[in-house]
């Protein structure tokens, strides 16, 4: 187990959970979390696709369950957070990752979110619905998750994972 990077994980799901309340933006059945989109910029960079996906599901399995979230912030937060990971993996290129954020929440998490809007919360709406709304917060978060990591990787993250 790398207990340094379970320690990262733990504290960008605190930090994810205990800010959920903070900055949220509602729409229909979906709460805009731009922190999220952050964080997922951080662990897909810092601590690689699979821990960003473990980080992204359970900033919303805790914060479905406190009432703070709703079931869209699964499949946007881990489609992004995956992409983020793993397209810094391929190309160690922090902008392209950002993109990734973007891609991943703002496009194929907003389309993913149709099914689930559709079927399990029984709104009627339209495909492309949270295109616009996911679009636009996974640019402003992931533009803060990039000023954050580049704010981070000038040394507290090199360090704090043995860089």
């Amino acid at each position: 187990m790398h207990t340094k990077k379970l320690s990262l994980a733990a504290l960008l799901i605190a930090i994810g959970v205990s800010t959920a309340h903070l900055v949220v933006f509602p729409l229909e059945v979906a709460r805009i979390f731009p922190i999220q989109h952050a964080i997922n910029v951080i662990a897909g960079i810092a601590l690689g696709p699979w821990w960003a996906v473990g980080v992204a599901f359970g900033i919303s399995l805790l914060r479905n369950a406190l009432g703070t979230g709703s079931p869209l912030a699964f499949p946007g937060s881990m489609i992004g957070a995956f992409l983020v990971g793993i397209v810094y993996a391929k190309t160690r290129c922090r902008i392209k990752a950002v993109l990734g954020e973007v891609v991943g929440t703002g496009i194929l998490g907003a389309l993913v979110a149709f099914p689930i809007a559709r079927f399990l919360l029984g709104r009627n709406v339209a495909a492309f619905f949270y295109v616009i709304p996911f679009l636009a917060s996974s640019i402003a978060g992931a533009v803060l998750g990039y000023l954050l990591i580049l704010r981070l990787s000038e040394g507290a993250l090199k360090k704090a994972l043995g860089e």
